[in-house]
This record gives C-alpha cells, sequence and structure tokens, in this order.
C-alpha cells in the first residue's frame, strides 16, 4: 500500500512563504496498491488537485470516499482535472446524513449538491465530466478499489462524520482527519475521552493519520470547533497500538516554524511524524 498526502491542512488552504514545507492544501490522502496509481482516494479538499499530477496524465478511475462535507473536505472536486474528463470513472461516497424531515435522508448527490450549485458554484455535481456515481455509506464494512475499508462514526461538530480504517489484507491504516473527543467529556487527560470507535479503528494499525488541530493550551478554548490537541492523537495511537502516528489537519494559520516546534516536542518519540504536503509512505 502506498499513502500519498495530497494535502493535510485543516479549515481553510494556507498560501504563502510561511507554509511551503508542510504545504497549504486542505485534506486529501491518495492510495494505491503496491505498483499501481492511486484508485482510492480520502477526502476532496484542494490537495485533489495534487493527484492529478500522480496519474501521469491519464484519467482517474477508482473511489473517493468522504469523511464529511465541510468545505475544506470537499473542494477540490471541481478542480479535480483526472476526474472531470470524459474518460474518468468516479465513485464517490459519502457518510449516510441524519433525516432532515419525514421524508428521510437525501440521497449523496443531492446532499454533495447543496454546498455544489448556483449560485455557490457554476455547477452541480451531475456538471461533472466522466462517469460519477454518487452513494452513501453506513458505518461498517465494505469493498473499495481492492481495499477492505471500515467506517466508524466519530464526534465532529457541524454533520456526520466517518473515521476509516483501510487494509489490503498485508498492512492497515486508519484516518481520522477531523474528530472532536472532548464532545465525549473531558477523559482520561482532559484531551477527551479515547472512545471504542476511534480504538478500533486505530487498533495495531501500522498508520494512524490523526487530527491534531490544537496545542494542549488551546483545548479549553477552542476544543467545541471540533477538534483535539495533538497529544490526544499520540496518546490514542499508544493506547490502540498503532506501529505510527502522523499528525494532520494543521491549522491554518500554523506556519512551518510553530509545526517544526511541534515535531521537535515529540521527537523523543520516533513513532510521531508530522504531516508534510508531498510526503509519500509505503507500508
Amino acid at each position: 500500500m502506498r499513502i500519498h498526502l495530497c494535502g493535510v491542512r485543516g479549515s481553510t488552504p494556507a498560501p504563502g512563504a510561511e507554509f511551503v514545507r508542510y504545504g497549504g492544501h486542505t485534506s486529501s490522502v491518495a492510495i494505491a496498491p503496491d505498483g499501481d496509481v492511486p484508485r482510492l482516494i480520502l477526502d476532496a479538499g484542494t490537495g485533489l488537485r495534487r493527484v492529478t499530477g500522480l496519474l501521469g496524465g491519464a484519467p482517474f478511475a477508482g473511489t473517493i470516499i468522504l469523511t464529511h462535507l465541510h468545505w475544506d473536505h470537499v473542494h477540490g472536486l471541481p478542480f479535480f482535472s483526472a476526474g472531470d474528463r470524459d474518460d474518468a470513472r468516479v465513485t464517490l461516497l459519502l457518510p449516510e446524513q441524519e433525516p432532515q424531515n419525514e421524508e428521510g435522508s437525501a440521497g449523496a448527490e443531492e446532499v454533495l449538491a447543496r454546498g455544489m450549485s448556483p449560485p455557490h458554484f457554476p455547477i452541480t455535481p451531475a456538471g461533472l465530466r466522466g462517469d460519477w456515481s454518487f452513494g452513501s455509506l453506513a458505518p461498517g464494512v465494505f469493498k473499495a478499489e481492492g481495499f477492505t475499508v471500515e467506517a466508524r462514526e466519530v464526534p465532529h461538530k457541524g454533520g456526520r462524520t466517518f473515521g476509516y480504517r483501510v487494509s489490503d489484507g498485508h498492512s492497515a491504516m486508519a484516518y481520522i482527519p477531523d474528530h472532536c473527543p472532548t464532545a465525549l467529556g473531558p477523559g482520561p487527560d482532559g484531551w477527551g475521552e479515547y472512545h471504542p470507535d476511534a480504538l478500533a479503528l486505530a487498533a495495531d494499525v501500522d498508520l494512524l493519520i490523526h487530527d491534531a488541530f490544537l496545542r494542549p493550551d488551546e483545548v479549553a478554548a477552542e476544543a467545541s470547533f471540533g477538534h483535539p490537541a495533538a497529544d490526544y492523537a499520540v496518546a490514542l495511537a499508544h493506547r490502540a497500538g498503532a506501529r505510527r502516528v502522523l499528525l494532520t489537519h494543521h491549522k491554518p494559520d500554523r506556519t512551518d516554524d510553530a509545526l517544526d516546534a511541534l515535531a521537535t516536542r515529540f521527537r523523543p518519540d520516533p513513532t510521531v511524524t508530522v504531516a508534510a504536503q508531498g510526503q509519500l509512505i509505503d507500508l
């Protein structure tokens, strides 16, 4: 399994000289089977644009799975040129939404179109070129592009949010880029509960990619926005037996120097890395 980090920023892109080394694109991770191009993409933030360059001029043929529908996880969709061409084949899956009325849940394409349609954007999802299909996911295990994927719901403010565990039968990774564990209480360390779904997703994985939006001193004032401290991500990885943890979804004003300081703070622990855009990981 080859993992390409195409976007590691949270909330908004972060352009400018202070954000070059860790990157400014928002959440998107592309996963490829060994020796192949990416076929499975987790999240479609502005980092999705970078996947086109990984395909060598070929159209994208695969599946995009969204953790949730906040802007920083979907804004790359209409700018994904490898997916917006006549010969592309794209399956897009997103968490099944809670019913809004007696008629039940809206379909995946309809939900996506609420934020991607005039007057907010020139086209709807149906305007994307190629063979696109849209579907909803419930928590559980399913197959996608030769991988086994497990979806579990995690707390995050403002809409149903899933974390994912992806396995190829030899290696496994977990992806939890938005997570508000303090919604379930302070937990034993004051950073939030280590709840069963998060622990199950991360259990014994080779790599956990986890939300690290806040510093511990920011939790009291800002955790209600929907994110944890980096220290929670590291402690979760240790409790779950994850072999490595990548800290991601960086605050948009967290500069390269500030992220260097974060990396230095965790440097005594060789299992912890601060995620950088463009990073390539082979499992």
